[in-house]
């Protein structure tokens, strides 16, 4: 699976030069955006892949300029190009650090869309893509059966087998090192939907939807029950729509941007259905996704009212537990706890200090702050897979910090983050939980 999910970025063994900007059909990339960056460099500090290189073309000052000059016509788009733009992790930490309010992450977004419609991939390499990213991902029954056979592999004995062995090591392509980062598929019970519609406890003060997602639900099934409890106890109907579909991230992330409008129309149709008065997520990069449905979409006459409506009505679930008020939880958890911004719930959401409060309310909490919790882990949706080297290098960085807090508990708020966070708890020798914001709060309310 790590192999062939590698392999999605691909290059091929002859590349085609677009000379020119008449030859090049720039689909929806946004080109004014581009002209929005003034090279002041405030950037470059906040750039995991900048940190890590100190390599001009890979911080965002030398990407946007890549990106409009590909636009223009004075740079091919060809491998070099290709591989600074997949090198990128899409973390928007650039986007907090910009004064003129440089819209980073929607233009990489763009430029991997022009990518995937003119670079001309290896046969395998397109197969492998198109398998993935318009079959896989929005079909909730193929990525059952997937999550099935990762979950029987695990369960048979062969992952410890080939763990044991050292052979996973000795393949090539990294295997071992992707193979390390597979989380812990739960059994069968908690990879099903949760009910359609859960009732308030006591007096019901709001209605709101809620995006169970392909991910957190047939991986965090658990969290998803926690998030559903936990606003149920403060006074929501929550209701998850059987219709909802993948939210389309890594398809948006990975350039297929056709099949992301689709999945985003199907969303708005099932959540105009439930009336609820807000959309909740549990998930960070799913959150900011929901968020721009309206920019998706803005050129689709027939929803992009509808998409801007829709992603008005968007909250990340401790948002809108902090900003709502929410009834603290009577019980205690007594263990020192630290908290790491998830990238796209702090740069993509502006969302921060809410989670935090959320922590701070927990009786017998000691909250420590982590350093440098602002800067990406290294996950970044499916870049631990296809640039390993790269993340494991990010996330070391992030490890150190995390053992000087000397913490029992780390707390995030997006599954990708927390199947990096688990691994490099693992990959440290910390003896340490590594949970979602709702995780955890759901456990003190059970105290």
């Amino acid at each position: 699976m790590a192999e062939a999910v590698a392999a999605l970025i691909d290059t091929p063994e002859a590349v085609t030069p677009l000379e020119t900007r008449q030859k090049l059909d720039l689909g929806d990339l946004h080109y004014e955006g581009l002209m929005d960056c003034v090279h002041c460099g405030l950037c470059l500090g906040a750039c995991p892949t900048y940190r890590v290189l100190g390599v001009e073309m890979d911080n965002p000052r030398g990407r946007l300029y890549q990106i409009r000059a590909v636009a223009d016509g004075r740079l091919p788009l060809n491998e070099t190009f290709v591989e600074h733009m997949y090198l990128c992790l899409d973390c928007r930490a650039c986007e907090t650090a910009c004064p003129s309010g440089v819209h980073f992450g929607a233009r990489m977004e763009e430029a991997r869309g022009m990518i995937e419609a003119h670079y001309p991939r290896s046969r395998v390499g397109r197969l492998l893509r198109d398998f993935a990213f318009r079959r896989v991902f929005p079909s909730r029954a193929l990525l059952s059966t997937l999550v099935a056979g990762m979950r029987l592999y695990q369960a048979s004995g062969l992952q410890w087998l080939l763990r044991r062995s050292g052979l996973l090591d000795a393949l090539p392509g990294g295997l071992g090192q992707k193979e390390a980062l597979m989380p812990e598929v739960p059994p069968g019970p908690l990879r099903r939907p949760i009910p359609e519609v859960t009732p308030a406890v006591g007096l019901p003060r709001h209605r709101v939807g809620f995006l169970t997602g392909c991910i957190m639900s047939l991986l965090f099934g658990k969290i998803n029950r926690d998030t559903v409890r936990v606003l149920s106890r403060n006074g929501c109907e929550v209701i998850a729509p059987a219709g909802q579909v993948c939210c389309g991230a890594l398809n948006i992330h990975n350039g297929e941007r056709v099949v992301s409008r689709d999945l985003a129309r199907r969303n708005i149709e099932g959540f105009e259905r439930s009336g609820a008065g807000f959309i909740l997520s549990n998930s960070a990069g799913c959150g900011a996704t929901l968020r721009e449905y309206g920019d998706l979409l803005r050129d689709d006459p027939a929803y992009a009212e509808r998409a801007r409506a829709f992603s008005a009505k968007v909250r990340d679930v401790a948002e809108f537990l902090a900003d709502a008020g929410f009834t603290p939880p009577a019980g205690e958890v007594r263990a020192r706890i630290t908290y790491d911004d998830a990238c796209h719930l702090l740069h993509g959401q502006k969302v921060s200090k809410q989670p935090r409060r959320l922590l701070e309310a927990i009786r017998g909490a000691e909250v420590v702050p982590l350093r440098n919790a602002d800067q990406c882990c290294g996950s970044a949706g499916i870049y631990n897979l296809t640039n390993t080297e790269m993340s494991l290098r990010i996330l070391d960085e992030k490890m150190r910090h995390v053992r000087a807090t000397g913490a029992d508990i780390l707390v995030t708020g997006n599954p990708g983050c927390l199947i990096q966070l688990r691994a490099g708890v693992r990959r440290a020798g910390l003896r340490m939980e590594v949970l979602h914001t709702m995780e955890l709060l759901e456990r003190a309310y059970q105290a």
